[in-house]
């Protein structure tokens, strides 16, 4: 059984170069106290010491990690300008493409397939000067809520090995707790950002649908996936958010707005703010040493000379159904063309065309893979479109109706990230409702396309992190930051790391 974390306090006079902040090693990698290549080796030092038990990581590209960081050591120190994020280590998600390196999404079924290009993200990211460190854990295909659906195994959370990290980008969210990372990135189609940020005690932003291009996010849901950064801090959010955000014209969905200097908006003032806390978030099942935590929260905002006030988000708690209805039907389409013939794994066994389609996807696909693009395919069928599919997309409009009335009455929601701490490896995997469940409080996010950050928001009685999300109206990210800026600055939080156990 596991007992909870736990908690040490950073103290920033006597932090390890893997434990900075991405702001602080970027600052020190232009001034040249510190080299590229130092912060990394100290990254790929703690990868060796926890990795074999927290499992982060698929891949870990360490050869390529600082032959990167001495390239560009040696750019800065002829003059080249540094980047925004010059010589932070990144970790990223096992969905972003990365030209000439294997991407699985967690799945037997890509097995050995190289990606001939970069995804946008991380052409951006590159540009900027950041590091690639390797490829992270996650749910197969980011089906989950808690990364043990993937064909790799668990990942661990740093705060206590016998529990989960959350999902499906667990493995991104556990490698910054436990600092074998500077930053990292992940998808979030139904809080798979926020809610592996708040069980692991860290900060994780799901920007506006259509702020950050999803051109190389290996699909699932398309019109609910978003990319996101995780932070050590909300300053680490607002640097990398301003690096990836922006329009691409391959990607048909990304909006053509000029990107802000997000880090302007950290300013630590909410007096006169209005926030919104919805009477459904005070759910039955919710542990108490959430609530608590959320309740103290609240406290704090009020005392830092914000408005609290009661409103209604009456559909929330029809969002677990509508997501998992329109998410599946995308997933049966998305997920077709991983048959055998173009990408990863073939079945050797196979006897004609159809058998050879049948025999890889039962092979390369896990369980929850399945159940969920049967499902989709299910709501998609004939007599069925209407009586589900159609219905849900009607449902989907209402949630994000109850989003803009009530944000004609304030300036973002607050509500807890999840309704439980990390819970135990394996306790609800034969359970697959009160899986999803756990997700009740993020999916209506992704429904309407809002964004939304989880920061660290206290602890419970065994010391096991307990998240705060905060919710704006569409693109009002820098109002989000700055409410979530000024929250981090007077609470200790997001200064206190897991001690792992030997």
């Amino acid at each position: 059984m596991g007992s909870g974390g736990r908690v040490k306090v950073r103290q920033k006079n006597k932090v390890t170069l893997n434990q900075l902040t991405a702001h602080e090693v970027a600052d020190r990698v232009a001034k040249r106290e510190v080299t590229a290549v130092e912060v990394t080796e100290a990254c790929l030092r703690k990868i060796d010491e926890v990795d074999p038990l927290i499992r982060s990581f698929i891949r870990v590209d360490r050869e390529g990690a600082l032959w990167r960081a001495a390239d560009l050591d040696r750019r800065l120190d002829e003059g080249e300008r540094p980047g925004l994020l010059s010589g932070v280590p990144v970790a990223l998600k096992d969905i972003f493409c990365v030209k000439g390196q294997e991407i699985t999404c967690g799945s037997r079924i890509l097995k050995g397939f190289i990606s001939p290009y970069d995804a946008t993200i991380v052409r951006k990211l590159r540009e900027a000067g950041a590091v690639f460190l390797g490829q992270t854990n996650m749910d197969e295909f980011a089906m989950g809520s808690s990364t043990e659906n993937s064909s790799y195994g668990p990942t661990r959370n740093p705060w206590d090995p016998e529990r989960v990290p959350g999902g499906s980008s667990g493995g991104s969210a556990a490698a910054l707790a436990a600092d074998e990372a500077i930053t990292s990135l992940g998808s979030d189609t139904g809080g798979s950002i926020r809610q592996p940020a708040s069980l692991c005690g860290i900060a994780g932003m799901k920007p506006t649908y259509s702020r950050v291009s999803r051109y190389g996010l290996i699909a699932y849901a398309s019109s609910l996936d978003q990319i996101g950064p995780f932070g050590k801090d909300v300053e680490d959010i607002a640097l990398v958010l301003e690096v990836i955000s922006g329009h691409d014209p391959l990607d048909s969905t990304s909006v053509s707005l000029e990107v802000p200097r997000f880090r302007d908006a950290l300013v630590d003032d909410i007096k006169g703010m209005k926030l919104g806390v919805p009477r459904e978030c005070f759910v039955e099942g919710m542990e108490a040493g959430v609530e608590k935590a959320f309740r103290a929260g609240l406290e704090k905002f009020q005392a830092l000379g914000a408005e609290v006030i009661e409103i209604g988000l009456p559909r929330i708690p029809y969002s677990v159904a509508c997501y998992y209805i329109l998410s599946t039907a995308e997933a049966s389409s998305n997920l077709a063309r991983f048959d055998g013939v173009q990408y990863g794994i073939r079945s050797g066994e196979a006897e004609g065309l159809l058998d050879m389609y049948e025999s890889t996807r039962r092979a390369g696909f896990g369980e929850e893979v399945k159940r969920r693009i049967i499902l989709g395919t299910y709501v998609l069928s004939a007599g069925y479109y209407e009586a589900y599919y159609e219905k849900a997309l009607k449902v989907r409009r209402l949630i994000k109706e109850d989003f803009d009335r009530v944000f004609s009455s304030c300036d973002c929601v607050v509500m807890p990230t999840s309704p439980c701490v990390a819970f135990e490896i394996g306790a609800r995997m034969k359970d697959p409702l009160q899986m999803y469940l756990s997700d009740i409080f993020t999916i209506s996010v992704n429904l309407a396309g809002l964004p939304a950050i989880s920061i660290p928001g206290g602890f419970d009685e065994r010391n096991l992190p307990v998240g705060l999300q905060i919710i704006g109206p569409p693109f009002s990210e820098e109002k989000i930051l700055r409410t979530a800026y000024t929250f981090e600055r007077n609470t200790d939080f997001y200064l206190r790391k897991p001690e792992l156990k030997e």
